[in-house]
């Protein structure tokens, strides 16, 4: 078995082919894979040197550290840009970030991302596209799966809305809206995953990736999925939480706007899923009210290419930043974790349909538009 390093290895991300795999290794346990600029550009010059490269087959995303597939994007560094109105480091990020997604959703090969522990915000950004390329997003029993973003004032974004208005009934507004975590079966339940493999089978499974005879992609796709056989998720899909919660998930967030989801929940208040009606209440009168708004809005709009959608969330972050919640909201959680956001506006019902709009326009005419090439 021949192992060879690609040109772009940092000290946060190891790229190499073994076995005509290509292997991306995430190495930064302490932040949880959150991503740097320079991992995201080391991904990215990985793919493009494979790309058409005969003497690989596939793609094999992972990280050999427990806890985390990937947290996220770097946010304490996009926080600490904006206190210094670092405007352009923060777009240069978004921008890398976002064409990296688009690179694995478009990818010719198949990616196959290993989503053990959390998964989450930009961690989804760079596994979910692996559907769309013949590849795998395999899950596991540690798996934590979320886009937390309306927590801190933030939205979807990493084109994860593309996937999220693909789900079943109104399983993706309300995972948009919520920012709630799900589990390995939830995520198979709800199309956000493709396999389920124990986390102690995983070591083994790189292993054979690195071993056995492979002459195409689908080959080395085909051998994930007969290793996977030998594994159930507990509880099965059918029986998860999102599954149970269902029929009241689509009842409640398929209504257009956040307001009004908010007050069906309160009228479910008196009847037998009392319980389940005041956790949700809770759990949106803690979000970023404009946030859940412009999630909802994101996911509607979903419909779109992915190269279109990615284009809108660039556009979001410029005006989430400039005059949105998302650095109250990181500043709260994250920095100072007094958890006692200042958001701009106090309640759902004070965030009109006009303010939502406004936040969508875009900073850049479509010719300038830092991703106006993108296609697909």
């Amino acid at each position: 078995m021949s192992i060879s390093a690609s040109p772009a290895v940092s000290d946060e991300v190891a790229t190499y082919v073994a076995n005509r795999i290509g292997f991306i290794e995430l190495e930064r346990p302490k932040a949880l894979n959150a991503l740097s600029t320079g991992m995201i550009r080391a991904m990215h010059a990985a793919l493009d040197q494979w790309r058409d490269n005969p003497d690989v087959i596939a793609v094999v995303v992972r990280s050999q550290h427990p806890r985390a597939f990937c947290a996220g994007g770097d946010i304490r560094f996009l926080y600490e840009s904006a206190q210094r109105a670092e405007h352009d480091a923060r777009d240069v990020f978004f921008t890398e970030e976002y064409r990296l997604n688009h690179a694995i959703f478009t990818y010719p090969k198949p990616y196959i991302a290993l989503m053990n522990g959390v998964v989450m915000g930009g961690g989804m950004g760079i596994s979910q596209g692996a559907h769309r390329t013949g590849g795998l997003r395999v899950v596991t029993n540690s798996t934590k799966m979320a886009m937390p973003e309306t927590r801190i004032g933030l939205f979807p974004d990493v084109g994860a809305s593309w996937f999220l208005a693909r789900t079943p009934g109104a399983l993706g507004r309300y995972l948009a809206v919520t920012g709630e975590t799900i589990g390995a079966a939830d995520a198979l339940y709800a199309g956000l995953a493709d396999v389920y493999l124990d986390d102690s089978a995983l070591p083994a499974l790189v292993d054979t990736l690195r071993g056995e005879l492979f002459e195409r992609g689908a080959d080395v796709v085909a051998c994930i999925e007969r290793e996977a056989l030998a594994y159930q998720v507990a509880p099965a899909p059918e029986a998860s939480s999102l599954a149970n919660a269902r029929a009241l998930i689509d009842r409640h967030f398929s209504l257009p706007d956040v307001a009004r989801i908010l007050a069906s929940l309160e009228r479910e208040r008196d009847g037998d899923n009392a319980e389940w009606a005041e956790q949700m209440i809770a759990v949106l009168r803690e979000r970023s009210p404009l946030s859940m708004e412009i999630s909802l809005e994101v996911v509607t709009r979903a419909e779109a290419s992915m190269a279109d959608v990615l284009r809108c969330d660039l556009d979001l972050t410029r005006s989430c930043f400039t005059r949105g919640d998302t650095v109250e909201g990181i500043r709260a959680r994250i920095i100072d974790k007094d958890n006692a956001p200042r958001w701009r506006f106090a309640r759902i019902e004070d965030v009109s349909a006009a303010e939502v709009e406004k936040m969508f326009e875009s900073p850049w005419p479509a010719s300038e538009h830092p991703l106006r090439d993108l296609r697909g």
